[in-house]
């Protein structure tokens, strides 16, 4: 039997009844790597002989009774975790051999889970983009369509889970880093509630792995199910025992319902500042059917939804302010007299955008402001709604484009080109508030590429939508391996 594409559910059982031990599924997971990787380049960093003896270790420790919820598991570690004994890189070959004393704090919990690491998938130069290539270790290739990109910045994770290296996997979001990769290759990604799941360790390398409250950025679960999304979230998910694990202990509510047609659903697929392409948007309205036909309550438009508009803008210079922060001197003031010379009446993305480049610290603070409005107004809709469905990008994954200035990149949206960054709008929806977002698949494109949606979630209450997936996901079915070549 096969193994590769089985969920977390079957393989534990299958390791609880003794019809397969870890070592069997960690070769199998390994032979597919060396089989398939070659065209699709997920794996950048492979750990295959400590994988063979975590492997044996997990055969060793369930014959003397244990039993923990990732035992015997073969799983994949983006590579901007650090994990003691391999490199962690972000992509920059400066940093090719940094190899960190100690593990992240996810890669600590998925070995206390049983897990069995097979290695580190890749990603884009410093995590800054939704495609997932760098000089270091080239490009990662759509298991769909080779000659588009997989997504990013969690691009490698997604293309593993879709090639069947590995049962689950662990990445991180910022700008739909999770979400986009798993929406480009058909997959399930959970983007937690903001501070859900402690991020220590997923630093930029050589910087030190500090228990510090990241603003807008989560790290979270990838799998092919719902259900394998909750679980491994169960895993990832409370404070860092270094601060707030001190005194705190998790305890997420329940979903609010256990059937489709209970919950009440805000549907979304227009967005002012940039069209939705007719393959999401059908993929965005067979989820809003499914729901309608279990009889859930779906509405289109709500007067207490937060302005589209302000959210983005909002989401672009709390994103952009923070990641240029550490721009060098002499390229601060050439971005401050480029931005002094814009006009006051352009209130392009492009535009907010560059003026966020130069944020002062009471530019930011009024900003932030303004998020706290936004967050209430979600609370408000949240008491209406249980969750919100919507677009994650306007089109389905597109062809790799790797042109150095991303400034010139072109998102083609049914014939018709837009800003390569305005893209990040509906991502930027629920990371903006910090709200909890789940990826599904919803069907194919024409050309038969995977589409997704999110289910955005009240602020901590990340089991319903991750419920919710689930439900859709026995209602229009869910992951699909790529047919080989």
């Amino acid at each position: 039997m096969e193994w590769s594409f089985q969920t977390v559910e079957e393989l534990a059982a299958a390791l609880r009844a003794g019809e397969v031990t870890s070592a069997e599924l960690t070769d199998e997971a390994i032979a597919r790597i060396e089989r398939d990787d070659k065209v699709i380049n997920a794996i950048c960093v492979p750990d295959f002989d400590r994988a063979r003896a975590t492997a044996r270790g997990a055969d060793q420790a369930r014959a003397r009774g244990e039993d923990r919820p990732l035992l015997g598991i073969p799983v994949t570690v983006k590579e901007s975790y650090n994990l003691a004994g391999l490199p962690t890189t972000w992509g920059m070959s400066q940093h090719r051999d940094y190899l960190p004393a100690e593990d992240a704090v996810q890669v600590s919990r998925l070995k206390a889970a049983g897990a069995v690491l097979l290695g580190k998938t890749n990603v884009p130069l410093g995590l800054q983009d939704i495609q997932s290539f760098n000089e270091l270790y080239g490009t990662t290739n759509n298991p769909w369509d080779r000659d588009r990109t997989p997504g990013g910045s969690s691009g490698g994770s997604a293309a593993a889970l879709a090639s069947g290296f590995g049962a689950l996997s662990i990445g991180s979001d910022l700008a739909g880093s999770l979400r986009t990769p798993a929406h480009f290759c058909g997959i399930y990604a959970h983007k937690p509630t903001l501070g859900l799941a402690a991020t220590r360790g997923m630093v930029p390398p050589p910087g030190p792995a500090l228990p510090v409250d990241l603003d807008l950025a989560v790290v979270g679960p990838m799998a092919r199910t719902a259900r394998d999304l909750a679980l491994l979230l169960d895993v990832m998910a409370g404070p860092d025992p270094l601060t707030l694990g001190k005194a705190h202990h998790l305890a997420l509510p329940p979903a609010r319902h256990e059937r489709l047609g209970d919950f009440r659903v805000l549907v979304l697929d227009e967005h002012p500042l940039i069209p939705t392409g007719s393959a999401v948007r059908a993929g965005v309205n067979r989820v809003a059917d499914a729901l309608a036909d279990s009889g859930a309550r779906v509405e289109r438009r709500s007067p207490l939804l937060p302005d589209l508009t302000e959210a983005a803008t909002l989401y672009m210079q709390l994103l952009i302010s923070g990641s240029v922060a550490r721009f060098p001197i002499e390229s601060y003031e050439q971005l401050r007299t480029r931005a002094a010379g814009l006009s006051a009446n352009d209130q392009s993305l492009d535009a907010v955008r560059l003026r966020a480049m130069v944020f002062s610290h009471r530019d930011w603070i009024e900003a932030n402001n303004h998020r706290e409005l936004h967050r209430h107004g979600w609370r408000q809709l949240s008491a209406e709604f249980d969750a919100v469905v919507c677009p994650i990008t306007p089109t389905p994954a597109f062809p790799h484009d790797h042109n150095p200035n991303p400034l010139e990149r072109r998102i083609d949206i049914d014939g018709v080109e837009y800003p390569y960054f305005d893209q990040f709008v509906w991502a930027g929806l629920a990371t903006m508030p910090g709200l909890p977002a789940t990826a599904i698949p919803a069907g194919r494109s024409p050309e038969g590429l995977p589409v997704g949606v999110q289910l955005i979630g009240p602020m901590f209450e990340d089991r319903t939508p991750l419920r919710l997936a689930e439900l859709l996901e026995q209602q229009i079915g869910g992951f699909q391996a790529p047919e080989d070549d």
